[in-house]
């Protein structure tokens, strides 16, 4: 059998993500970690991409409206080893994964490009009829 080449993750390991996810999600949602910046954030965990052999997991976060970013990114590298064995506990896995988090940019950089497409001189190429080449 022959695989086709950037055919993206597998079905498992978006799964195995989102379990990771999910489980990292509830544990900062109900204040598991006793960390004072933790504690007084709110932070979403946007998304976690596994690798292949479900050994490493990156971890994307965003904090409410930005706040503090990098104070809460510290934080959670700080409590890493705790939050690796509650994941590790939750899900029955062969390796426990290995949590790298990262400030989530995708946000700000939808913005950027929405604000772009929202510049008058864009727009303007925008609206201007197409004209059909043959």
């Amino acid at each position: 059998m022959v695989q086709q080449q950037n055919e993206g993750p597998s079905v498992r390991l978006l799964r195995v993500g989102e379990q990771v996810r999910h489980v990292l999600s509830e544990i900062l949602q109900r204040g598991d970690v006793h960390d004072d910046v933790l504690a007084s954030h709110v932070v979403s965990v946007t998304e976690v991409r596994m690798s292949p052999d479900l050994r490493h997991a990156t971890v994307f976060i965003k904090s409410l409206l930005g706040q503090d970013e990098d104070a809460v990114l510290k934080a959670l590298r700080t409590n890493t080893a705790y939050l690796q064995r509650e994941v590790a506990h939750r899900i029955r896995l062969k390796y426990a994964a290995r949590l790298k988090f990262l400030a989530d940019e995708s946000f700000d950089e939808g913005s950027h490009i929405d604000k772009l497409l929202r510049d008058p001189k864009v727009a303007r190429d925008l609206d201007a009829p197409q004209e059909d080449a043959e």
